[in-house]
């Protein structure tokens, strides 16, 4: 029986990006209430509570991205890097009561329009364009590969369409004198960001129930193992996520000899490290003589 553990923690430090995208928003959502309240705008109020909403994301995102650094203890063995899983489900969950708020609102709005100062909609609206747009920038690179950064980007990249929208309400309210207009880009507000949160919703949910990752294949993963000439057999095989960013395995191989030395093992780590993206893997190695003394099999099979 062998065991093989390979770390391999690639964590970016985003820390110059939060504080910039943090205060950028601050600022901005400061002078985009006090503009809504001024000109009247409801798009304007809630794409600023929206907005607020996503420096609480921010500061959720960042700190998990911190505690996530933290070294493994003898009671955490993992450290913390599942709270990077954890703020992202939460995020995500404060985002749906905001919306369920903006869109209350807006209905009350949509039934009962009130005149709208155009001007002061679109010049606002776009430096909003402006601000979240720089902000998403900001977490561009990472999102691909992190569900916790996904979600930061996420929020910006949406509030960048949203506050475009509302530059087009205003130009519309300033050409026609569509009031009705305005609360009626509230909802598209909630729509769209509505849409575009669903899906890290769902990944964030199957991160903390520690599913497989949506990347990865877990059938190309058997058919792999499997393939190679001393694998005559495998079982207990399972891939979960550590955090937003990392992906763990384990399984239990059969081979006909159950003495090879760690450059096999080191192999495999190789691959499934570079072709499937498992950077932490534990491989338990069993004779094909006596791999039915095993406890595990039989239970808690992949397939």
């Amino acid at each position: 029986m062998a065991h093989e553990h390979h770390h391999h923690h690639d964590i970016t430090n985003y820390n110059r990006a939060f504080v910039i995208g943090i205060t950028l928003n601050i600022i901005f959502v400061v002078i985009e209430a006090s503009y809504g309240v001024l000109a009247d705008s409801m798009a304007l109020l809630a794409d600023a509570g929206h907005n607020l909403s996503d420096i609480a994301s921010l500061l959720l995102a960042w700190g998990a991205s911190v505690l996530a650094k933290k070294a493994a203890t003898e009671r955490r063995t993992y450290g913390l890097r599942k709270a990077t899983v954890m703020a992202s489900l939460i995020s995500a969950v404060l985002l749906l009561i905001a919306l369920g708020g903006i869109a209350w609102e807006s209905l009350s709005r949509a039934f009962t329009p009130q005149p709208v100062e155009a001007m002061t909609v679109i010049v606002v609206a776009t430096l909003g364009v402006i601000v979240n747009t720089a902000t998403a920038l900001l977490f561009f690179k990472g999102q691909k590969h992190d569900l916790n950064i996904r979600g930061a980007f996420l929020h910006m990249a949406a509030d960048a369409a949203v506050s475009l929208g509302v530059v087009i309400a205003g130009v519309l309210i300033m050409i026609y004198g569509w009031y009705w207009i305005d609360p009626l880009i509230s909802l598209l507000i909630v729509a769209i960001i509505l849409i575009s949160t669903w899906h890290l919703l769902r990944e964030s949910l199957n991160y903390a129930m520690d599913a497989v990752p949506e990347n990865i294949d877990l059938n190309k993963i058997e058919r792999y193992l499997l393939s190679l000439e001393p694998v005559t057999g495998l079982h207990d095989l399972h891939v979960w996520p550590l955090s937003t960013n990392e992906t763990a395995l384990t399984v239990h191989l059969i081979i006909e000899d159950a003495t090879l030395d760690n450059d096999f093992l080191y192999h495999i780590q190789q691959q499934l490290h570079h072709t499937f993206g498992i950077a932490h893997t534990t491989i338990q190695l069993e004779s094909a003589l006596t791999a039915t003394n095993c406890m595990l099999i039989g239970h808690h099979q992949c397939n």
